[in-house]
């Protein structure tokens, strides 16, 4: 059974930890927060460390300090005929390859819905990345909802859908509360409609779009039940300054259609990408 190893134990990461099946090793520079771990998931000393012990490392360190985090693994050799995917939203598979030397390299894109285990998770394999590889992936995410396989080109808009769309959501919701409780089904299934169409017109076929639309929503739906949380303070946990979704609903804001806020989504995204 591969050991897999976790580099950054914050909501994504602890979420991923916590349900993946087999040994699972943690690392996170601030230690406070892997303290009280016990059980089968073990925190290493160190991020070289955990490279070392590990067969997949599973990089969940914020973008920004990602080139950081690689450089020292570059250095170290740690990281040679291991599988690395990456969580980093904006940093192409090219990047961790260029860095890492012709690394095996998958991209994956959960949402917010890894909280409770319900994700629509979207993935990507890089130049030297395999068959195998991206099956492991699929595995991995597999135990937090659905996956999706893209192409590294469809990534972006991956990010305006399945990312920032649950955000989207929770927006409509919390503008319109008694429609969405009074006719709940009528509500959710427009709103699957109108995000699978925005989906198609930022590149995705038609079956891929519904797909990705449809778990998107359903999951966050039941983030909603399950948290008890109102839909702005679930809308915040998914927008980050200056991100992609904080540009998506500005467009939303100023009463634009779906497809307008994707594709600021899919424009910001460009600009904040690495690689």
């Amino acid at each position: 059974m591969k050991t897999i190893g976790i580099i950054g134990y914050g909501n994504m990461g602890s979420a991923i930890a916590g349900n993946i099946k087999g040994p699972v090793l943690i690392f996170d520079q601030d230690k406070l927060k892997t303290k009280a771990l016990i059980g089968a998931i073990k925190v290493a000393s160190t991020a070289i460390s955990l490279v070392e012990a590990s067969d997949v490392i599973i990089l969940a360190v914020k973008p920004q300090d990602l080139g950081l985090l690689l450089d020292m693994i570059k250095k170290s050799s740690a990281g040679t005929n291991k599988l690395f995917i990456s969580i980093a939203a904006g940093v192409t598979s090219g990047y961790i390859e260029k860095t890492l030397g012709d690394a095996r390299v998958i991209r994956a894109m959960p949402n917010v819905g890894a909280k409770i285990g319900k994700s629509m998770t979207c993935i990507c394999k890089g130049n030297f990345a395999t068959g195998q590889d991206l099956e492991i992936a699929r595995e991995i995410f597999g135990n937090l909802g659905k996956v999706q396989d893209i192409s590294e080109d469809l990534m972006d808009a991956a990010t305006a859908i399945s990312g920032s769309g649950p955000a989207y959501y929770f927006h409509l919701v919390g503008l319109y509360p008694e429609e969405y409780k009074n006719n709940h089904k009528a509500f959710h299934e427009d709103f699957i409609s109108s995000l699978s169409k925005a989906a198609k017109g930022i590149g995705f076929d038609e079956k891929t779009a519904q797909f990705l639309s449809y778990w998107t929503i359903v999951y966050s739906d039941l983030l909603l039940k399950e948290t008890g949380l109102n839909p702005e303070e679930l809308k915040k946990q998914v927008m980050s300054k200056g991100g992609t979704t904080e540009a998506a609903l500005e467009v939303l804001h100023r009463g634009g259609s779906l497809l307008d806020a994707a594709k600021a989504a899919v424009e910001r995204a460009k600009a904040l990408s690495r690689g």
